[in-house]
């Protein structure tokens, strides 16, 4: 009976984070009052004993910012850097002479995927190219409250899972199944192609459906005032986002995730050696950028201390235990346990490092192929994690976007939930026919 109440609160708890989330709810209020929900009705006392609230909630939560506080932070001055300098504007006119205004979606969908494969964080990809995705949808007159969706299109979806990436929801298996980055890629490509074809047609035909609808871009007195000035040349905006992707490349391998701290550096410096004089305000610009990225990260943070909780609950373990014994087909099954433990969990790297454990060696046991289980279980990871307590889609929506997600998250939805689902069938497919 116990288990049953504890199932009842997990699952209430986290419905309660999702709604609250969408209807706009300070998530440093929502977030603990829904983990004491799942705390009560798991018998976890709030603040005695090995286990409990506080202890949990607070070890995910800090956890989170020691991990990534300094990414944050410099993603969000570079950013704020390119705002300032007016580099952010330069590239997107210069790339909408090139490409026309009608491409605009296309353009930060690409500049995304070119940097999430070239080994940037997700985070930091959205923290770099949110001020050229808005200086682009300014310039074509698109609705902003898209930008959160094609930023995220272009970053967590057909780049993060897919063979060749050196994100780490590509790399967590490899421990557990002994295969490569590259664990097959031939499905791989197929689905990938597929995801970003299907995706950006989607994307590009909800936008157009809003345009058609009388919406359009709306300025903002928070935005960059960069009107009547001087524009550097695009090139210093591009290289500086080069550094960031060339360093982050080379020492990807040796130091991992801090990585990103040697190569947000370099873009933040490069940037200010190239553009130094074309600063309008250094000092606000860094005043501007700090907030921004406590923002980000507490907001990111508050949802993971949720999680915290969520895992040391008996409902969890249960359905883990449940998940990940399904009867069928093996690559349906492990297909399974990684989405809805990466939905509950709201974490797609965390949805691999819970469930691989238990399905790895089940089905590596029963004869089912590692590279095709690398390539499932890389590629359902990244559907269900995107619900709207996810951290990723808490921190691009709200902390650099700002928007809400009761206008933005739905297109976020589409293209981050559905679209890989869709991938994730056309892989599991393909893997039984061939």
């Amino acid at each position: 009976m116990s288990e049953v109440i504890s199932l009842i609160g997990l699952v209430g708890g986290l419905a309660l984070l999702i709604v609250l989330t969408l209807r706009g709810w300070n998530l440093f209020i929502s977030a603990p009052l829904c983990a004491l929900i799942v705390a009560f009705s798991s018998n976890i006392p709030v603040f005695t004993g090995d286990i409990n609230f506080v202890q949990n909630y607070m070890a995910g939560f800090t956890g989170f910012i020691a991990s990534w506080f300094f990414m944050f932070l410099l993603g969000s001055i570079f950013g704020k850097f390119m705002e300032d300098t007016g580099a952010a504007d330069s590239v997107a006119a210069w790339i909408t002479g090139l490409l026309g205004k009608q491409r605009a979606v296309l353009a930060v969908v690409a500049a995304c995927a070119v940097l999430t494969y070239g080994g940037v964080s997700l985070f930091v990809v959205a923290f770099a190219v949110y001020p050229m995705a808005l200086s682009l949808f300014k310039e074509a007159n698109l609705p902003r409250r898209f930008i959160p969706a094609a930023l995220a299109f272009g970053s967590v979806t057909f780049t993060m899972t897919s063979a060749g990436s050196p994100e780490i929801q590509n790399w967590i298996p490899i421990e557990y199944l002994g295969t490569t980055p590259y664990a097959a890629w031939e499905v791989s490509l197929v689905v990938a192609v597929f995801m970003a074809v299907f995706g950006y047609w989607w994307l590009q035909r909800i936008i157009n459906s809003a345009v058609k609808r009388g919406e359009h871009f709306q300025e903002r007195s928070s935005d960059p005032q960069l009107v009547d000035r001087e524009l550097p040349h695009p090139a210093t905006g591009l290289l500086p986002l080069l550094v960031v992707l060339g360093l982050s490349f080379i020492y990807h391998d040796t130091l991992m995730q801090n990585a990103l701290i040697i190569a947000l550096l370099g873009g933040v410096i490069s940037l200010m050696i190239i553009n130094w004089r074309f600063f309008t305000n250094l000092q606000a610009a860094l005043g501007n950028a700090t907030t921004g990225a406590l923002i980000a990260i507490g907001n990111t943070a508050a949802v993971v201390g949720f999680g915290g909780v969520a895992r040391v609950t008996p409902a969890f373990d249960l359905a883990v235990a449940a998940v990940t014994s399904l009867p069928g087909n093996e690559l349906v099954g492990a297909a399974i346990a990684v989405s809805a433990i990466a939905g509950l969990t709201g974490s797609a790297s965390g949805g691999q490092v819970i469930a691989l454990p238990a399905v790895g060696p089940h089905y590596l046991d029963l004869g089912v192929n590692p590279e095709q289980l690398h390539r499932v279980v890389a590629i359902s990871s990244g559907a269900l994690d995107s619900l709207p307590h996810n951290g990723y889609v808490v921190t691009t929506i709200r902390g650099i976007c700002n928007e809400s997600h009761k206008d933005a998250y739905w297109a976020v939805g589409a293209v981050t939930v559905v679209v890989p689902l869709m991938g994730l069938s056309l892989a599991i497919l393909l893997f039984n026919l061939f």
